[in-house]
């Protein structure tokens, strides 16, 4: 059985709690030998293509980078038909795309599962390395307190979802703007809170996790977001109001504006951990996409 990995709401507890078990330890056996798997890149990252590339040789397969000109997802080729031209060779298929719609599209349009390494709405690959870290670190994810300070972007949507499934306390602290709707915040239930107030979040916090202000395609709103978010920036003072927490980034940081880097550098800061677990991760999420 194979199955698709679009969002994190889309899982269930007990399915999240497999993908963090096959994320763990050696590889998950060979599901891959032999076969191939696209990965398709509207937006580039660093982090998400080596972190891909090696999770798909662990797994024993082989996988082949896409650049977005190659394929013009819903321009050159309208998605679904990217879908079914890669699917004749691909045993799974991985966008990192700026409409998720088009991740809708592709999973749609073919039996392969198909997996989001990134969207304008979610980034489920991210928050499983974060709840990943946080276990490591504390050995538990029970009873642990999370706050997210900044703009309720889609790395904070996937963690938020997360944390609604296993009962992570998450306190999201952002601006008037840029936080979650009210609507929103009631579906992920009682676990996740929103304020206005950075201090407030972290008081009494184990981790303390932010992101960019401005991200790709923002740029034009840089002046507005940068202003709005200047008082949310995580630097000492602010975690010195929290519990001995660690410091979380998706990264790439961009050191002094929305942390500084006595923060990123301190013995306390985990991104670099972090960033190795979106390797296990991807493997994890990928072995349990196929049926491990």
């Amino acid at each position: 059985m194979s199955r698709d990995l679009l969002t994190i709401a889309a899982l269930d507890r007990d399915s999240l709690g497999r993908i963090l078990d096959l994320s763990t330890g050696d590889a998950p056996g060979r599901p891959l030998a032999g076969k191939g798997v696209a990965l398709v890149f509207q937006k580039p990252s660093a982090r998400t293509r080596n972190s891909m590339e090696m999770a798909v040789v662990q797994l024993g397969g082989h996988p082949v980078y896409i650049q977005k000109d190659e394929v013009g997802l819903g321009t050159r080729e309208s998605a679904e038909d990217v879908a079914r031209t890669l699917a004749c060779y691909h045993s799974l298929i991985a966008a990192r795309v700026m409409d998720h719609g088009h991740l809708d599209q592709l999973a749609a349009a073919v039996d392969v599962p198909v997996l989001n390494m990134l969207s304008d709405s979610d980034h489920p690959l991210q928050a499983l390395a974060d709840l990943l870290t946080v276990k490591q670190l504390r050995g538990t994810l029970e009873g642990a307190r999370i706050a997210y300070i900044g703009d309720a972007n889609n790395v904070a949507r996937s963690l938020a979802q997360g944390c609604a499934l296993l009962g992570v306390e998450l306190r999201v602290a952002s601006p008037d703007g840029y936080g979650f709707s009210a609507e929103e915040l009631g579906g992920f239930g009682a676990a996740v809170t929103q304020t206005g107030d950075p201090g407030e979040a972290v008081r009494g916090a184990q981790f303390v996790y932010t992101d960019v202000w401005v991200s790709m395609g923002q740029d034009d709103e840089a002046e507005a977001r940068n202003e709005a978010l200047a008082p949310y920036r995580v630097d000492e003072s602010l975690m010195a109001q929290a519990d001995d927490a660690w410091f979380l980034h998706c990264l790439p940081a961009k050191r002094g504006h929305e942390v500084t880097d006595g923060v990123m550098d301190s013995a306390r800061s985990a991104v670099w951990r972090q960033a190795e677990n979106r390797m296990h991760t991807a493997r994890g999420a990928m072995a349990w996409m196929l049926g491990a």
